[in-house]
Parts: structure tokens; C-alpha cells; sequence
């Protein structure tokens, strides 16, 4: 019964985690595309004078004018609309599923002794330690002098980063360390709302209230950590759907795979913003694209299977001795998640739905199954402790025809 809970509370905090992530970067989304499109007001002496740019847009069945002020307005409205409860809940919704799956459950999706030998308070402790130390990091780097320089600051800020992602594969598996990836950017992301951007925007506040005139520098600041934020988005989401895609977690060189995966992310993201700003350049930058592509190429060529894996054609049947001892590994080692109602603790159902009880039931998925076999992500954890031979066997058992 308590798995069971446990599995309903994860699926309520991964959709509401899911829905505050949709609120916080659609609205991000818009008011980047809503910055570059801004356009000098044309109505002269109609206009207020502190407006530095506007935009005409009909959506819905309306028209609808946009206003953007250098600094306030000489007013302030009786109502001002903020935007940040949707970034605090889509990272408390976030922590939390990462407390309870990542977490809790360590030894299943944060802990590989095969990559390092963790007990779990260390793991976690570690994972936090992690998280809390790039926020620290990235915002040191953009409180220096650096922080006036903003491609240096982008340069630097990219390389901390890849060692991030580069000592997280060296101490978690695959899986967990790309959650952790995206959970520590995502955190950045949070505490840039948290600590600069609101702040910035109350001290705007506040100047206009006690008649003071607002200084430019805490909304400057703001602007270029919502500018980072815009930019770190598609990483973040990419890490988000990843423990979908063993091909990308459980390859080798998994710590390469995610640099370049977040660095074509970021591309594509630049690419877009750059081409919100074509009317005003007069032409659309192609090098982000390119480079985005480029780098997706490269991660899809390099792992793509050996020449002769899985061709057409006869291919020899295994033994039945061979048989009976994949079918004696299958049970000892993948029924106890993989079975209609798993035996094994913290699973009130089978991972994704797949039963392997029978070897029909296997041979039906035999190509998910090799998969995660050759990416070592499977059993999770190591929960039921596969051994390397009996590893080998299955693979070569299915190299050899996988047949009754």
C-alpha cells in the first residue's frame, strides 16, 4: 500500500510540476519574444514620453497594445500583475519529486556501484551539496567584474557547467546524474527570480512610492539573469524527458552526450531569439542553428549501433541449455520489478508497465531489453545484483537469435 501511495503522489507532483513548468516558461517565452519585438511608438505627442517601445498584436478575437516604460511610468497603476509564484512552484513541485523518487530511492535511481560506491546519505548529500554549490558558482561569476562582459560571462558560465555535468557522471548513474543536471540549472534559473530579478523590480517599486528617482542598475541586472534563464530552458527540459531515453543516459561517454545535447539546446534557443529580432537586423543569424544541429548530428551518429547489430536474415538458435539459463537470469534478476505485481520493494507495479514473467513476454520487447542491458541501466540500480556474466549471457543470448 505504501508504493502504491508513494506512486500517486509522484504522479500529482510530476503534473503539477509539469503544469507550473508550462505557466513559468510560457510566460518567459512571451516576454523575451515580447522585448525583441518592441517597436518605437508612432503616435508622438499621444504617447507617454517614458514609453521606450510597444507592440500591436491580436490574438483571440482582440487587439491587443503592449507598452514597455525605459524605467515606471510617472504613476504607478493600482494593480500591477507579478510573475513568480509559476518559477517557485514548478522548483518546489520539482525538489519534492526529486526528493521522492531520486531521493528516497537512491539505490534504485541515484546510486550505480558501478560508477561509484555511495551509501545513500552520502549520495544525497552530495546531490544537494551539488545543486547548492552551482548557484553559488554562477552567481559569484556574474557578481565579478566578468559580469560586465556578457560572452565571456556565457563562455565561463559554459565550461562551469560541462564540469558539472562531467562530475555528476563520475559519481551517480546515468540517469540520476542528468536529473541533477537539469535540477541544479533549474535551481540557478529559480534563484535568479528568487534573489535578482523580483528584488530588482520591488526596488523599481518602491522607488516610484517614495518618489525617488529608480536606479537603472538592480533592472539591468535582472534583465541579463532573465536573459541566462532564457537560455538555460531547453537544457533543462531535455534533462526533464531524458530518463525516457537510456540511449543518451547509459551511453559511455554519457557526460559527453550531455554537454552536447545542452550545448544544441541553448543553440536552438539563441537561434530563436535571435530571430525575433529579424525586422530590426534585417536578417535572421543561421550559426546558432547550424551549431545546434551540428551538435545533435554528432551525439546521433556517435551512438548510433555497431554496423551488423540487428540485421536482416537468418541468424542461428540458441541452445535450450542456453535458454534455460537466460529464463533462470530473467527470473532471479528482472521479474522481481518486471512481474504483474513485483516482489521488490518500493514497485507496486512493473516500470513502464512491462511484464517480463514468460519468454514470450521478453522476446515481445526484446529490443528494449537489449538496450538497457548494453546501457547497464537496467535492473535499476543494480537492485537485484545482475552479474556481468549473466549480462554477457543475456546479450549474447540474444545476439544468437533469442529463440525457444
Amino acid at each position: 500500500m505504501a508504493s502504491y501511495l508513494l506512486d500517486w503522489l509522484g504522479l500529482l507532483l510530476r503534473w503539477l510540476h509539469v503544469v507550473a513548468g508550462i505557466a513559468w516558461i510560457g510566460a518567459s517565452f512571451y516576454f523575451v519574444w515580447l522585448d525583441n519585438h518592441l517597436q518605437p511608438p508612432r503616435n508622438g505627442d499621444a504617447v507617454d514620453p517614458g514609453v521606450a517601445g510597444e507592440l500591436w498584436a491580436v490574438h483571440g478575437g482582440g487587439f491587443y497594445r503592449s507598452q514597455k516604460y525605459r524605467l515606471a511610468p510617472v504613476l504607478l497603476p493600482p494593480t500591477l500583475h507579478w510573475f513568480y509564484w509559476e518559477a517557485y512552484t514548478t522548483w518546489l513541485s520539482g525538489f519534492a519529486l526529486l526528493c521522492l523518487l531520486y531521493f528516497l530511492r537512491a539505490e534504485a535511481y541515484l546510486i550505480d556501484p558501478a560508477v561509484a560506491v555511495l551509501s545513500k546519505p552520502m549520495a544525497v548529500g552530495i546531490a544537494v551539496s551539488f545543486i547548492i554549490a552551482s548557484w553559488l558558482v554562477y552567481d559569484g561569476l556574474c557578481r565579478s567584474p566578468l559580469g560586465r562582459h556578457a560572452r565571456a560571462l556565457g563562455a565561463l558560465v559554459g565550461l562551469a557547467l560541462a564540469a558539472q555535468a562531467w562530475g555528476l557522471c563520475q559519481l551517480f548513474s546515468g540517469r540520476g546524474a542528468f536529473m541533477l543536471f537539469g535540477s541544479a540549472i533549474g535551481s540557478i534559473m529559480v534563484a535568479n527570480v528568487l534573489f535578482v530579478i523580483i528584488p530588482g523590480q520591488r526596488e523599481l517599486v518602491h522607488a516610484k512610492q517614495q518618489g525617488r528617482a529608480p536606479d537603472p542598475t538592480p533592472g539591468l541586472r535582472a534583465r541579463q539573469r532573465s536573459v541566462h534563464n532564457t537560455y538555460f530552458t531547453l537544457p533543462v527540459l531535455f534533462t526533464m524527458i531524458s530518463n525516457h531515453y537510456a540511449v543518451t543516459y547509459g551511453a559511455r561517454y554519457n557526460w559527453l552526450v550531455l554537454i552536447a545535447i545542452s550545448f544544441a539546446g541553448a543553440c536552438i534557443r539563441a537561434w530563436f531569439v535571435a530571430r525575433h529580432r529579424a525586422a530590426e537586423r534585417g536578417y535572421v543569424p543561421l550559426l546558432p542553428a547550424v551549431l545546434g544541429a551540428l551538435a545533435l548530428a554528432v551525439v546521433v551518429v556517435a551512438l548510433a549501433p555497431a554496423r551488423g547489430r540487428g540485421a536482416a536474415g537468418p541468424q542461428p538458435v540458441a541452445a535450450s541449455g542456453e535458454v534455460s539459463h537466460v529464463q533462470q537470469i530473467v527470473q532471479t534478476r528482472c521479474v522481481p520489478c518486471h512481474a504483474a505485481k513485483p516482489t521488490q520493494a518500493g514497485f507496486s507495479a512493473p516500470p513502464n508497465g512491462l511484464v517480463l514473467e514468460t519468454l514470450d513476454q521478453l522476446l515481445a520487447h526484446l529490443p528494449e531489453v537489449q538496450q538497457q542491458l548494453s546501457a547497464r541501466t537496467m535492473p535499476l540500480g543494480n537492485l537485484t545484483a545482475m552479474t556481468d556474466e549473466e549480462r554477457a549471457t543475456m546479450l549474447m543470448w540474444i545476439g544468437h537469435g533469442a529463440r525457444h
